[in-house]
């Protein structure tokens, strides 16, 4: 989940590959490490499982089910705040980031908390394990909306699941990316096509390079991608906004929240192995 927009890039809306997405995403999250852990540590929790900004947890919506004496891979784990959740319910996780910055974040938090969870360095696209490794692969905000090649990551975690095993993930809600990504009543104006897929790319000024891309899928996309890979859909969850949450975080705000979907959960099980 970004928040930030740096003084010194500009906004563009074109083509990006997935070396571009890879190079520009993994560099920008290791500068923006420090200050997002900084800026959201707390709320997370060393040892919690938020699902969004909406500050809905695993343990309210039970979304990956039993974790205790499960395999479970965390994809996009930051500081492995999740997988440290699920470790303390029994179950064996590991984290994988693109950014060495956020896993030294969570080797830090391995320290204080007392809970410590294996993770590596690697992408989506790419996921650094045996075929039918794990019960359950997820996701919370983190892979897979900076992936460009998605079918290849969503291929990759139907390899390494298990049959029956479950593959869940948190993303922006897709209707969002109609509106400008702006808390207040500004961003409750549609401004841009929902079917319009060019990714969001912000440049830096000084060296000319991609600094950061986000890729959009609508809702029929995302059905698209799960079933052609064997997957069965058995939820969509779309967090409402607590009356009491006053958190504001980037484009998330109670102004929005209580109008509009922020945050859409994905819950599908490996049922037909397409490999």
């Amino acid at each position: 989940m970004q928040d930030h927009l740096p003084q010194s890039v500009r906004v563009e809306r074109r083509p990006v590959d997935e070396a571009e997405s890879r190079r520009a995403n993994g560099q920008d999250w290791d500068r923006y490490a420090d200050e997002y852990q900084a800026t959201h540590g707390e709320f997370l929790g060393n040892t919690g499982f938020v699902w969004g900004p909406e500050g809905q947890t695993e343990e309210d919506l039970g979304i990956l089910g039993v974790v205790e004496g499960r395999d479970t891979l965390e994809v996009g784990s930051g500081a492995g705040q999740c997988s440290r959740w699920i470790r303390t319910r029994g179950g064996r996780p590991i984290g994988l980031d693109l950014s060495a910055r956020q896993l030294q974040h969570s080797r830090r938090l391995d320290d204080d908390s007392g809970v410590p969870v294996p993770s590596v360095l690697g992408t989506a696209t790419h996921l650094p394990f045996a075929d039918h490794s794990f019960d359950i692969v997820f996701c919370s905000f983190g892979a897979l909306q900076f992936v460009a090649d998605i079918e290849r990551a969503v291929s990759e975690a139907a390899r390494v699941l298990r049959p029956q095993g479950r593959f869940a993930f948190s993303i922006t809600h897709p209707t969002r990316w109609m509106f400008p990504d702006d808390p207040e009543q500004g961003g409750l104006t549609a401004s841009q096509s929902y079917w319009d897929r060019t990714p969001y790319v912000e440049i830096d000024d000084e060296s000319g390079l991609v600094s950061y891309v986000e890729h959009h899928r609508t809702l029929g996309d995302w059905v698209r991608l799960l079933a052609g890979q064997g997957f069965v859909i058995v939820d969509l969850v779309e967090p409402e906004w607590p009356a009491d949450h006053a958190r504001v975080w980037g484009g998330w705000s109670r102004t929005r929240g209580l109008l509009t979907p922020g945050t859409a959960i994905f819950v599908a099980d490996l049922t037909n192995p397409t490999g």
